[in-house]
């Protein structure tokens, strides 16, 4: 049995995993905050129906989700190339297509596929929002954009986190495919451990032991971050409020 499986390959892999671990949070956190930024200009591009910019976006949209992430990456991997080939010739630029690093295609790929899904999260959230909030607000004199800051990206961000952070943890497991653009990565490091030890079940476990292990981290995180931002019931405070009012005047 010991021949069939061993123990103690799992943990002697799990260090030489952990090494690009950085690597791993790195494409997630990136991508994740472009994705964010881009996701929120997606929504309110989206919400104000600005023409031309709305249509582009809700094809976009559509594409990224309508397509394998895998795909993604081959179009990213093949077509930044393609592209630098098209400016070389058409302006006399000579970039280095050979010098362009493999990271920049993973990280251009994920935060493309992040925005895209973040922006119908984002959209949803920032709808809502209480329409009265928001026509108090502007009766005060505020721009739209002074609206979104202080008023509507605040209630709105409640009701993102949940969904956001499933993303979140869906973006780092979906780091196992940045080798397919040459990136060596935690699941990248694992298929060359196990083919130098052939202890291919004792390393993918390891490396299964140290996804659960960031995702409930993260899960952890979130739920406090959630319950930070979370608006108090009115009606829950004043109840509470009343039962500590009729306890101090009874005890009296």
């Amino acid at each position: 049995m010991g021949k069939i499986f061993d123990i103690n390959a799992v943990f002697t892999s799990i260090p030489s995993l952990l090494r690009v671990l950085p690597v791993s949070l790195e494409i997630t956190f990136i991508s994740m905050i472009v994705g964010l930024v881009f996701g929120l200009i997606f929504a309110v591009i989206r919400i104000k129906k600005i023409p031309v910019l709305s249509q582009i976006i809700i094809v976009f949209i559509s594409f990224i989700r309508g397509t394998p992430m895998i795909v993604q990456l081959y179009l990213t991997y093949n077509g930044i190339p393609l592209l630098l080939k098209f400016i070389n010739a058409q302006y006399g630029t000579s970039y280095n297509i050979n010098a362009v690093p493999a990271m920049l295609f993973v990280l251009v790929t994920f935060a493309f596929n992040e925005s895209a899904y973040n922006s119908e999260t984002i959209r949803a959230a920032l709808q809502s929002v209480n329409k009265g909030q928001i026509e108090a607000a502007e009766s005060l004199g505020m721009t739209y954009f002074q609206v979104l800051k202080r008023v509507i990206l605040r209630e709105a961000l409640v009701v993102a986190i949940p969904p956001l952070g499933n993303a979140l943890i869906g973006l780092l497991k979906g780091t196992s495919l940045a080798f397919v653009a040459g990136v060596i990565e935690m699941t990248a490091q694992g298929k060359i451990i196990s083919g130098s030890t052939f202890r291919f079940f004792e390393v993918y476990l390891a490396l299964a032991i140290i996804y659960w292990v960031l995702t409930i981290i993260i899960e952890q995180i979130l739920r406090l971050l959630e319950k930070k931002l979370s608006i108090p019931d009115p009606g829950q405070q004043n109840r509470t409020r009343g039962r500590l009012f009729s306890f101090t005047r009874s005890d009296i």
